[in-house]
């Protein structure tokens, strides 16, 4: 899968060191795999959720969640959000335009 961006997640580890390994592992992961679906993913990530039509994953132990757009067919994953469980829980994230 083709991760957009890196960088997202770089920023937000600068400012959430703790989720810098979890985040890694996860870009690591991702970037090995073409699901097709995401019952494809969920071998990989059984924890992920499907919210509408974002993918939801738990990341350094349910502390920060990562939500995703993931267009299968092009192997795509958009990052959209990267926040603390905090933070999720005040759902703003679902304020997103690509949010349906």
């Amino acid at each position: 899968m083709h991760v957009i961006s890196l960088t997202k997640l770089k920023q937000f580890w600068r400012n959430n060191p703790n989720a810098e390994a979890g985040l890694q592992y996860w870009y690591k992961l991702t970037c090995q795999h073409q699901w097709q679906s995401f019952n494809d993913l969920r071998q990989t990530f059984p924890s992920a959720d499907f919210v509408n039509n974002f993918i939801v994953f738990d990341i350094g132990g349910n502390n920060f969640r990562l939500i995703t757009y993931i267009n299968f067919k092009q192997s795509k994953v958009f990052i959209r959000h990267i926040l603390t469980h905090g933070e999720y829980d005040k759902e703003n994230w679902k304020k997103d335009d690509w949010y349906q």
